[in-house]
């Protein structure tokens, strides 16, 4: 199968666009592009009935969390913690607002979206610190927030799905809060990047090898071993008595293949996992609904996912 036709207008205009890649740049010019051009393809945001911000103790000051509450009956809601993407460096609350938007409304689910620390002003382990730390905060606080402790998923994309599988595996071996659903959206699950489809897509198809290596050098900060668990979840030694997993991948995307082999290391060990590779769609797609009309279909089966997993 071909390149959707929507995804290939897109990938024709980056190209046409002269803009530099993410790895000529600062960081800081880096996320003023990344988030303009996130502005650009994003979805028009939907209205939600509760739009909420709040501060929480955090390992190096306040993290920032947004609410996205949905029109409800229900005092309180099944709740899912949101981790964006964007390498580890990129991204915020704002470049993913229109999705959580769009989950909130179409799961039922409120929506916690995490503010974490990015590298390289604050490489490994400042962000999956952070984001440990909102989690335990947003179970030990979901009544406050209108939400339901019991009923608690942690889900991201990309950085953020690497992030998020990373918590699961921590909440169990820590007793940690209980997690009863992880939403996995094209994650980063081995730095070793040695899959067929980091070669198969290494150029060409917006997220790039070269992006990628400078997304690691920024968020490693020194020497690390890249088969660290908290780096790579798919080295962890034990994938039993995770959460139950949904794993988008996109077929187009040099992540494909250690996503798939992620749901697959946690079927062997016994975790109920549904699995679907998004045809023809590139890496980043779901935050592109201005312009790929499948991120539409994809935000409705991943909130699908979310109403039928927790209920």
């Amino acid at each position: 199968m071909n390149v959707d036709s929507d995804a290939q207008a897109f990938l024709a205009r980056v190209a046409a666009s002269g803009n530099p890649p993410y790895e000529s740049l600062s960081a800081v010019a880096a996320r003023g592009f990344y988030n303009a051009g996130r502005a650009l393809v994003a979805a028009p945001p939907e209205r939600v009935a509760e739009l909420r911000s709040l501060n929480v103790p955090g390992p190096n000051g306040p993290v920032g969390l947004r609410c996205y509450r949905p029109e409800s009956p229900a005092k309180r809601l099944p709740i899912l913690m949101y981790l964006h993407g964007g390498g580890w460096v990129l991204g915020d609350l704002d470049s993913h607002d229109s999705v959580c938007r769009a989950l909130a409304n179409r799961s039922g689910h409120l929506i916690v979206s995490v503010d974490y620390r990015l590298a390289p002003e604050h490489p490994f382990p400042a962000g999956l610190e952070d984001a440990y730390a909102a989690v335990c905060w947003i179970a030990g606080h979901a009544r406050e927030l209108g939400g339901d402790d019991t009923r608690l998923a942690v889900g991201g994309d990309s950085a953020g799905g690497n992030l998020s599988a990373i918590i699961c595996l921590r909440a169990r071996d820590e007793d940690g809060p209980k997690i009863a659903f992880q939403l996995l959206i094209y994650p980063a699950t081995d730095f070793e990047m040695k899959s067929a489809s980091q070669r198969t897509f290494a150029d060409g198809f917006l997220l790039t090898r070269a992006n990628q290596l400078w997304f690691h050098q920024l968020y490693l900060g020194g020497p690390q071993d890249l088969t660290d668990w908290r780096l790579s979840p798919a080295h962890a030694a034990d994938h039993s008595r995770l959460p139950p997993a949904y794993v988008l991948t996109a077929q187009f995307d040099p992540l494909r293949d250690e996503g798939e082999d992620y749901a697959a290391k946690l079927l062997r060990s016994s975790v109920p996992v549904s699995a679907w590779r998004i045809p023809g769609q590139i890496h980043g797609f779901i935050t592109m609904g201005g312009v790929i009309k499948a991120a539409h279909t994809a935000i409705d089966e991943l909130a699908f996912a979310l109403k039928n997993s927790i209920r």
